[in-house]
């Protein structure tokens, strides 16, 4: 049986305000292409199918268009829900879908139930596990504590329990959760409960295959444990990753090989280090020109305008930081402001923010804000000369 293994689609989510919608859209092409090209028989989404439990309406136009276009290829797919999901809005009529060989899965009451799918070899046991909130479950599982181990642990018991009824028979399991071993990046959702969210990689030993899905980027734990990651980038800290499906033959004899199908990249990721005058001067820095970029900046006075100057080089420029803390600016404030004006306490807080006083237009259009606040533009001096009577 070949299958691919996607997760963390994360439809309607954007990227530094940036919509996403389009490039997921032709993502699913992709995968398309992939089932079609590659004769694949089995899809598995190893859930966060959504960004959000109530996903905008376009977001949902396109799971329902790419599930409707994978339900007439020749692959069959099953999907599990991850913790951005609402498992009862994806779950949604899952009975009735399956019909048209899409089996979705998202109520952990069905947990130790699998989906059935045959090939020339004989049956295959797909078990995909919806997200499992600790808290949602410990009750209900009379679980020894409320962590992730505790849960996966008691739904791989149930799973090995099928198991243990269909000697011989092939096993599939989808996940999703944080397994040791694997890097997280900096666009999963933490899902710790009590600081501890990690579970081992052992919970899934005498699996033929498992599917994991919750991180972005792709690992490979063991020869048949693997996170496809997401198939875009949803941070600046998945500069490297090399995103994509996994592609894996699973043999008559439970044998596993496996590949990494690259996906389209829309636009890369950049993340720059230096002064404006060198990010925006460097030739080296031509190949991303066309890339959203991460910029970060040593300048020891900031520079004015920045962002506007960085985009006439990097029209893509999406995030500007600065390498070094304003100066000044831990100073307690009773210190700082005792005795002063609101003028010069504004005219100041630019100086130290930006390492350089304002300018004269800029002194102005301070002094009138301030100014506008007040009744009486000459309240300041009013009231600092009552406080030094007192």
């Amino acid at each position: 049986m070949r299958i691919l293994h996607t997760s963390d689609w994360h439809l309607g989510r954007s990227f530094h305000r940036e919509g996403m919608l389009t490039h997921q859209a032709a993502f699913a092409d992709h995968l398309l292409e992939v089932v079609a090209s590659e004769r694949v028989d089995l899809v598995v989404v190893a859930g966060d199918v959504y960004d959000r439990a109530l996903p905008h309406v376009d977001a949902v136009r396109l799971a329902d268009d790419v599930l409707v276009r994978l339900a007439a290829s020749r692959a069959r797919v099953v999907v599990s829900s991850g913790n951005h999901d609402s498992a009862q809005r994806l779950g949604f009529s899952s009975r009735l879908i399956d019909a048209a060989g899409v089996f979705i899965r998202t109520d952990p009451a069905g947990v130790g139930t699998p989906v059935l799918l045959e090939d020339e070899h004989g049956p295959v046991a797909v078990h995909a596990l919806p997200y499992l909130d600790p808290h949602a479950v410990a009750a209900p599982w009379d679980l020894p504590r409320r962590s992730h181990e505790a849960a996966l642990t008691e739904a791989m018991a149930r799973v090995r329990a099928d198991l243990a009824n269909r000697p011989g028979v092939r096993s599939v399991v989808l996940a999703h959760a944080f397994v040791a071993g694997a890097q997280p990046s900096d666009s999963e959702r933490d899902i710790s409960v009590g600081g501890v969210s990690i579970v081992p990689t052992t919970l899934f030993d005498g699996i033929d295959y498992v599917a994991l899905g919750h991180l972005h980027g792709r690992h490979t734990l063991t020869d048949r444990v693997r996170y496809s990651g997401s198939p875009l980038a949803y941070s600046f800290s998945e500069a490297d990753h090399h995103k994509g499906s996994w592609l894996v033959d699973l043999a008559a004899d439970g044998a596993i090989t496996a590949e990494y199908v690259d996906a389209p990249v829309p636009r890369p990721l950049a993340r720059l280090t230096g002064t404006l005058a060198e990010l925006l001067e460097d030739p080296r820095h031509a190949r991303h020109e066309g890339s959203w970029v991460q910029a970060t900046l040593t300048d020891e006075v900031r520079p004015l305008q920045a962002m506007d100057r960085l985009r006439r080089r990097f029209p893509h420029a999406l995030v500007l930081g600065f390498a070094t803390p304003p100066p000044g600016l831990g100073v307690a404030p009773a210190a700082r402001t005792a005795g002063r004006t609101d003028h010069d306490i504004a005219h100041e807080f630019v100086r130290d923010l930006r390492g350089a006083p304002p300018t004269a237009e800029e002194r102005a259009l301070l002094d009138a804000a301030i100014d506008a606040c007040c009744d009486d533009t000459d309240l300041d001096r009013a009231v600092l000369g009552e406080a030094v009577a007192r």
